[in-house]
């Protein structure tokens, strides 16, 4: 999802962000929120279930049981179609989509332990690339020194760099973007890394 290459400048960016402030940042990287499988079938059977009214309409000589048939293979052939993860996206409810990724990114978030951070200063870029989800999550120590219309602008920048395809340049953005809020917020007072700087992938 990420070239090398880009995964080392998330690295350098985010040690030069640390060695200005006291708050601890990760980033996490996710390919996908979820599957959405079980949305994909449910249309499948949607579609295949309106046949049923058109059958009236179907030729006199095909009998029930031969469009029963065609039922079941117009579900079977829609489920297969609707897998395709470019279709499937477009069938997932956008609420469905930043539902599924903002829980992603609050479990990362207690993963990676940001909430245990000293003086709770603790800071989540989570992207989700399937979705274009993007959400910057700080702990208490930060949030109340930052406003969330700060993070904001950010992240809406963030997202369209996805859509335009330039997940990496957007990253590493992003980094330096909130470093320097992080520098007003919590201006560094001691060395320390308490948490991993390179880039976290969730295939």
């Amino acid at each position: 999802m990420l070239t090398s290459e880009y995964r080392r400048k998330v690295v350098e960016t985010i040690r030069e962000v640390e060695s200005r402030t006291d708050a601890e940042v990760v980033t996490v990287l996710a390919r996908e929120a979820d599957n959405y499988l079980y949305i994909s079938t449910l249309w499948a059977a949607f579609l295949a279930l309106l046949l049923a009214p058109l059958m009236q309409f179907l030729p006199w000589w095909l009998e029930y049981q031969q469009a029963f048939t065609l039922q079941w293979i117009l579900f079977i052939a829609l489920s297969v179609l609707f897998r395709w993860r470019p279709l499937t996206m477009r069938l997932v409810p956008r609420k469905v989509k930043y539902w599924r990724a903002a829980n992603l990114a609050r479990r990362a978030f207690l993963e990676q332990e940001l909430h245990s951070t000293r003086g709770r200063l603790g800071l989540l870029i989570f992207v989700s690339r399937a979705e274009h989800y993007v959400e910057i999550l700080a702990d208490r120590g930060l949030a109340a020194q930052v406003t969330d219309e700060n993070w904001q602008e950010i992240v809406e920048h963030f997202i369209r760099e996805i859509k335009r395809g330039k997940t990496g340049e957007a990253f590493v953005h992003c980094i330096e973007q909130c470093g320097e809020l992080l520098e007003e917020a919590a201006p560094v007072s001691e060395i320390k890394n308490e948490l991993p700087n390179h880039l976290i992938i969730l295939e």
